[in-house]
């Protein structure tokens, strides 16, 4: 085996190296997953703000922040 394809086999077994390192890496809590939009702070129970996004074919994309 020459140089070449040492070089080529190691850079293929450190990306599948990486691959399996990112598939079972500790993750840390994200926004999108405490909460369906991201947008709730899990430390303050007394908001009620929300988004709403709304978009349809041919008309203009609308974004409304309620607040209660």
């Amino acid at each position: 085996m020459d140089w070449q394809q040492s070089l080529a086999l190691s850079i293929v077994a450190m990306t599948a190296g990486g691959f399996v390192w990112a598939r079972f890496r500790p993750r840390k809590p994200a926004l999108a997953r405490t909460s369906h939009c991201g947008c709730h702070a899990p430390g303050r129970p007394g908001t009620r703000d929300s988004v709403v996004f709304r978009a349809r074919r041919g008309e203009k994309p609308q974004v409304i922040f309620k607040s209660r």
